[in-house]
């Protein structure tokens, strides 16, 4: 088993998460991990996602990586910062090859076959199928996935609570990622939780 795929099925669901300030990293990655929630998907989209990755790497239990890598250049910078895997929103060749080179968990963002061929012929095999409800769905997945018989998905983009656990249910899918498990602003870390206990649950 290979270490993206051990990650990918160590819960259903990994959270997206978006930190806005630092300070909030270390609590809401301590609700999660005690919901049952370790691997979190920590994305580039703010100022403050590598100091809250350096930060939520310190919490006991909390698997730590990058999401929303779109270049060598920020691979580096996650990787420096800490990050144990590599979530990105979608595949070039240049990022599939440094990714490969670091000898990180790489989990690319596809849409299309050709978007899978062209994972493949890097040596790839579990893709993040994003975004997934712009994208056809599970309707649009399971046609995806017929061709290719060794691949997984962790399907991302407008999945919550009311259809994770259909996306779940689809053999070809190891887990999905989700936000709705980290609401927006200073964590609540009692509903965080609670949230994350649920969603852990979907299994």
């Amino acid at each position: 088993m290979s270490a993206i795929d051990q990650l990918m099925r160590t819960a259903p669901v990994i959270p997206v998460i978006v930190i806005d300030d630092v300070a909030h990293a270390m609590p809401l990655a301590e609700a999660l991990v005690a919901g049952g929630l370790r691997v979190l998907e920590v994305t580039l989209r703010t100022p403050a996602a590598l100091d809250a990755i350096t930060a939520m790497k310190q919490v006991p239990g909390a698997i730590v990586g990058a999401g929303t890598v779109t270049n060598p250049r920020e691979l580096d910078a996650a990787l420096a910062a800490g990050s144990e895997f590599i979530v990105s929103p979608g595949l070039t060749e240049p990022l599939g090859k440094a990714a490969i080179a670091a000898g990180v968990p790489f989990l690319p963002g596809i849409a299309n076959a050709g978007d899978i061929m062209r994972g493949m012929d890097l040596g790839l095999d579990r893709f993040k199928f994003f975004p997934a409800m712009a994208s056809g769905g599970l309707p649009a997945l399971k046609a995806l996935a017929a061709p290719f018989g060794n691949v997984r998905f962790c399907p991302t983009g407008g999945i919550g609570p009311d259809n994770a656990a259909e996306w779940l249910a689809f053999d070809r899918v190891l887990c999905v990622g989700g936000s709705w498990v980290v609401p927006k602003g200073a964590p609540d870390k009692v509903k965080v939780e609670a949230l994350a206990r649920e969603a852990a649950a979907l299994r």
